[in-house]
């Protein structure tokens, strides 16, 4: 009789073999995927990071000036509240009155692969009245006053050369009043005031023309590019 063993031996290690090798590829596979999916997570989160910005700005009648800036490319929205005071939560009959060191003002989030901030530095100068320094066009009072509220260094210094290149550039005549502060807590206004130029689009434009805003920014920058 034949002995078998050899050739039955041979088969348990063949078997063996390719057992091992298909299972060292499948948890090669397995690693290779996990590492991928977490590497494209970290990748767009990263990304959703540096994309998404935020701008504050204060340029007068927040009514108007989230109405301005949501017509841009880029801005995925504005949002209108009070800024730079010392009193928690204000409410705008407390603001309008002038005693709690806010102003009004939007704080703008854009997608910064549309738009830049430098970009967004540039409009906001020609939406306001820099050499005002008593308020906004028919709106007086500090809690009016136009201001760059800044969120990193980076944006300080942005702001910074934009205000100083407009101060060697435009014929204002008149020093530039516009400060360049850092960010304090941003309270949003009451829900009545935010896209106040959708929900009441009569009052709304009845009260910018009435406030003289476009005539003025049509005297110092000129008649607006379609």
């Amino acid at each position: 009789m034949k002995n078998h063993l050899p050739l039955f031996s041979n088969i348990i290690l063949r078997f063996y073999f390719n057992w091992v090798t298909s299972l060292r590829s499948t948890v090669f596979t397995a690693i290779a995927t996990v590492s991928l999916a977490m590497g494209l997570s970290a990748s767009l989160a990263s990304t959703s990071y540096a994309e998404n910005q935020t701008a504050t700005f204060a340029g007068g009648c927040f009514w108007c000036s989230e109405s301005d800036f949501e017509k841009l490319d880029g801005v995925i929205s504005a949002t209108s509240g009070y800024i730079g005071g010392h009193l928690k939560n204000p409410s705008y009959k407390q603001v309008s009155a002038g005693k709690t060191g806010h102003t009004e003002g939007i704080q703008i989030i854009f997608d910064s692969s549309l738009t830049s901030y430098e970009s967004l530095l540039e409009y906001f100068w020609k939406s306001i009245d820099p050499i005002d320094d008593g308020g906004q066009f028919c709106d007086r009072g500090q809690q009016y006053r136009s201001e760059i509220f800044y969120h990193s260094e980076a944006q300080k210094l942005a702001a910074e050369k934009s205000r100083q290149m407009l101060a060697e550039t435009a014929n204002l005549g008149a020093p530039i009043a516009t400060k360049i502060t850092a960010a304090s807590t941003f309270y949003p206004a009451e829900d009545y005031h935010q896209d106040y130029y959708l929900k009441n689009p009569v009052r709304y434009n009845y009260y910018r023309w009435g406030c003289g805003r476009d005539k003025r920014l049509e005297q110092l920058w000129g008649k607006p590019q379609e």
